[in-house]
């Protein structure tokens, strides 16, 4: 059986993964391709926690038995048998980052895969820009959603008031040039 995976930021509209992974697929090879695909650093400890549909620990897979198994021993199906609707991903346990992996369904159209998860769709760049400051379009407030060469909407009055400067005790400020 073929699954599709969507990995996803919390907060974040501007990025997205959509990947189509063989059940028998196992969660470090899909830790691997994730790491490969996001370019997570390689040298940190992961964890999938698996969550049910109401958000309960159905298990935590790692490198090391956290008791549900380890990571390369537990497979994408076998995780989802056993309760498991969506993971939060930890690619850095010590720093607490992660992304968010929902299980989709089975994949429409999709028969045989080789044993590693084939990446289907893409929005966004990769996680680490929205740490260094990148903000998506869809993720601006609407008051900043304009496209180059659109006007803002703002308001006459909000003009005027720029233009009008007081000094700290109320007074108007004039330049002496203007006349």
């Amino acid at each position: 059986m073929v699954f599709k995976i969507r990995v996803t930021l919390s907060g974040i509209k501007g990025f997205f993964r959509v990947y189509h992974v063989n059940g028998a697929t196992t969660l470090y090879t899909l830790h691997k391709q994730l790491r490969s695909d996001l370019e997570f650093p390689q040298d940190q400890l992961i964890m999938f926690k698996g969550l049910d549909f109401e958000g309960a620990v159905v298990g935590r897979w790692g490198l090391f038995d956290l008791g549900s198994g380890t990571v390369d021993q537990v497979s994408l199906e076998k995780a989802i048998k056993a309760g498991t609707d969506s993971f939060v991903y930890f690619y850095d346990v010590t720093n607490k980052k992660s992304v968010n992996i929902q299980v989709e369904g089975e994949a429409e159209g999709v028969k045989v895969l080789p044993d590693f998860p084939v990446l289907a769709e893409t929005k966004g760049p990769n996680p680490i820009e929205f740490e260094n400051g990148y903000v998506a379009f869809e993720d601006l407030p609407d008051t900043q959603r304009h496209l180059p060469g659109e006007e803002e909407d703002f308001d006459d009055e909000d003009l005027d008031e720029e233009e009008e400067e007081e000094d700290e005790d109320g007074k108007e400020i004039y330049d002496d040039q203007e006349q």
